[in-house]
């Protein structure tokens, strides 16, 4: 991205991750590389003023104004909340005649396998069948025209819509990947006859067949658009006032959205295309985790994001998160291209409650950041996993260096009257609290492993976000994993992330051929064109040709299967030894997910699907910077001591606090002992041994055997 020219005297680029109880900022002084950190409280009911009151607090640690920004990228949750609360406004939908159905039918596969056909209730569709309406006109899988677009049932269908009141539409017609005319004719006729109307076209949210999953993509899309777009422009018109130079008028600042697929993209393009930012904020913590364990020499990591709602954990391999087309965001399926996240509701505000049953249940319903934990005393009714730590003192009595303090009493008054009902006692209860949260993340973190045939005791795993550590011992045990590195500022990586990501843009065209008749001019030309949509959004954003970069994909499958492996097309003519060769990766890649391939017999012929380009514009990143050594040992960072609960057998122990700032590469803590600092805590389990590595990162370990 490209800035334009600032009126102060620093030039300092921001770094935004909203999430459900804290805003994170990170700033970057671009000519010295010193980085700053802080945290706010988020605003759910007007996130930008949480998003503006974090930049002024960051800029006032550097002692800068907001005419030293040089441009801020910002992770939003605005469509990913609108999507898990199923806050959907009234959508119309337009497709192909003889197709009203299609939402109706969607897919035979019934969630938890087909033993839960007799008891699983088809969830209501995005859009109700009497909001569906259906346009003559047909073209087949090649765009070759059957039937014309019958223009006058278009007319009728848009002043339909427009006495319905009816304000947002999506439009799906049947092979408009092959051919997008009829669904652009649509548009310009929505534009005469319905002219207020917010309109998403499949054949510019999700070029590729399958009709079912690209009218959900293009309805999503369409659903989030009004608010992605409010909410972005609301934020970019106060970011320039409140940037302005020394002469008092607005001044442009460059203003980025980070995008699902871990790439960023110019606020006023990113509006045209909400649904590439339903996983924003996840996709930042992933990459910036990638980079720190990178650069402290590990390849292959777990993320785990813990924040105040929910824990986000992905997997990276060789430095890159994996990536994903068959996501979803709650209950809705999306195809675009997104950093493979899963996502459950164990965060520091997950609630803990009794079932019908009698057992004690964790989560997903949080307490969020209003009302909060019952310790945050704003009125909170149910106990949290946040108080079960305060009340076992894994945690400070207050938050932020003191900025946010807890009650204690609060949190054991709320823990004990749960207990009660469960017949346990109260140190008991909460550390049951904290089992079922851990849990829950390891089933999360094999699930994300296991599916692509990856041993998770092969993995170290990244802790971050105000929450991502509290548990990791418990991880470390439960999962057999080798070791967990926690970096500094954990509650801010999110906000790093966004300061180290490219722009990236994704194109994709579906062109079912098979390898023994493909059509190597065909292939060259397709690629072209993707090529040269992904030069022209790379030109809007600044990036000059001698900076764009290309990435060229191919969906491979075998000739009757379902679904597809993503394999690389190298850089080069598209020739027949190329095409050949991306067959022979295909072969491996399909072995080494599923464990078998069909490379020796000739019966079993591969066939491409789908071609994509991703254009990259790559930005400086920060340069994570090695720390001194220390003199004399640990002991030189201790503040104190508390009781801490590890294990109700044992009750409290006097466990040593260690402030973080203060330790340097080199140092070595054994457990039990408590590590703090301003956005997070890490508990160190009986048993555990933390290095301190040359970067500032701590790395965990289990110095004894379970048990011994």
């Amino acid at each position: 991205m490209t800035a334009v020219a600032t009126a102060g005297t620093r030039r300092i680029r921001i770094g935004v991750d909203t999430g459900g109880t804290f805003t994170d900022i990170v700033a970057l002084d671009e000519d010295t590389g010193e980085l700053v950190t802080t945290k706010t409280p988020s605003t759910p009911a007007d996130p930008a003023l949480g998003f503006l009151e974090g930049v002024h607090k960051v800029l006032g640690l550097m002692g800068c104004s907001g005419s030293d920004v040089t441009a801020v990228v910002h992770g939003t949750t605005v469509a990913t909340n609108q999507l898990l609360e199923d806050r959907i406004d009234r959508l119309g939908f337009i497709t192909t005649e003889g197709y009203e159905f299609l939402l109706e039918i969607a897919r035979q596969a019934v969630p938890d396998g087909y033993g839960n056909s007799y008891f699983w209730v088809k969830p209501d569709r995005i859009v109700p069948v009497d909001r569906v309406r259906t346009v003559g006109g047909r073209l087949d899988h090649r765009g070759d025209e059957i039937r014309p677009l019958d223009e006058a049932a278009a007319r009728e269908t848009a002043r339909w819509f427009r006495d319905q009141g009816i304000m947002t539409l999506g439009v799906c017609f049947l092979h408009a990947y092959a051919d997008p005319s009829h669904e652009e004719r649509m548009r310009e006729i929505l534009r005469e006859e319905h002219p207020e109307a917010t309109v998403s076209l499949s054949s510019e949210v999700l070029r590729e067949y399958r009709e079912y999953e690209r009218a959900m993509t293009t309805l999503v899309d369409a659903a989030v658009k009004p608010r992605v777009a409010s909410y972005v422009s609301g934020i970019k018109e106060r970011l320039d006032a409140f940037a302005a130079g020394t002469d008092g008028l607005p001044r442009r600042v460059p203003f980025a959205i980070m995008k699902s697929n871990g790439g960023i993209l110019s606020a006023e393009e990113v509006v045209h295309q909400p649904i590439t930012t339903v996983l924003s904020g996840p996709a930042a913590g992933a990459l910036g985790a990638a980079l720190i364990a990178r650069a402290a020499g590990f390849d292959k990591v777990l993320t785990c994001d813990g924040g105040g709602t929910s824990t986000d954990v992905s997997v990276v391999l060789d430095g890159e998160p994996t990536l994903t087309t068959e996501g979803s965001v709650g209950r809705y399926p999306s195809k675009i291209p997104m950093i493979d996240v899963v996502t459950v509701g164990a965060g520091g505000g997950s609630i803990a409650w009794t079932s019908p049953e009698g057992t004690l249940k964790v989560g997903p319903k949080s307490a969020g950041a209003d009302p909060g934990p019952l310790c945050y005393g704003k009125g909170g009714t149910d106990p949290t996993i946040t108080d079960a730590h305060v009340l076992l003192g894994r945690i400070p009595p207050h938050l932020l260096g003191g900025e946010i303090p807890l009650d204690t009493e609060a949190a054991r008054a709320g823990v004990q009257r749960l207990a009660d009902r469960l017949g346990l006692g109260v140190e008991e209860c909460a550390t049951g609290i904290l089992e079922i949260s851990a849990w829950n993340q390891a089933n999360a973190l094999r699930q994300i492993t296991v599916k692509r045939g990856l041993d998770v005791r092969d993995f170290v795993m990244t802790t971050f976000g105000g929450s991502g550590s509290l548990l990791l011992c418990r991880l470390i045990d439960i999962l057999g994993l080798a070791g967990v590195v926690v970096p500094r500022d954990p509650g801010n990586v999110s906000a790093f992330g966004l300061l180290t990501v490219d722009v990236r843009c994704d194109y994709v065209r579906t062109a079912v051929r098979r390898h023994p008749e493909l059509d190597l001019d065909r292939l060259a030309e397709v690629y072209a064109d993707l090529t040269a949509q992904a030069t022209t959004a790379l030109d809007k954003e600044g990036f000059t040709s001698a900076d764009q970069q290309y990435v060229r994909t191919a969906d491979l499958r075998y000739f009757g299967q379902a679904f597809e492996v993503r394999v690389p097309v190298p850089d080069g003519p598209l020739d027949a030894g190329l095409a050949d060769g991306v067959a022979k990766s295909f072969h491996e890649l399909h072995r080494r997910l599923y464990g078998y391939d069909f490379q020796e017999d000739p019966s079993q012929v591969v066939e491409w699907v789908n071609l994509r380009v991703t254009g990259v514009g790559p930005i400086r990143r920060p340069v994570l910077q090695k720390l001194p050594a220390g003199t004399g040992g640990p002991d030189r960072a201790a503040t104190g001591s508390r009781p801490v609960c590890f294990d109700p057998a044992d009750g409290p122990v006097t466990t040593i606090v260690y402030r973080r700032e203060a330790l340097a590469p080199g140092d070595r803590i054994e457990g039990p002992a408590i590590v703090e600092e301003f956005g997070s805590t890490v508990p160190v389990h009986p048993g555990f041994t933390v290095d301190v590595d040359p970067f500032g990162n701590l790395v965990v370990t289990r110095s004894t055997q379970k048990g011994a």
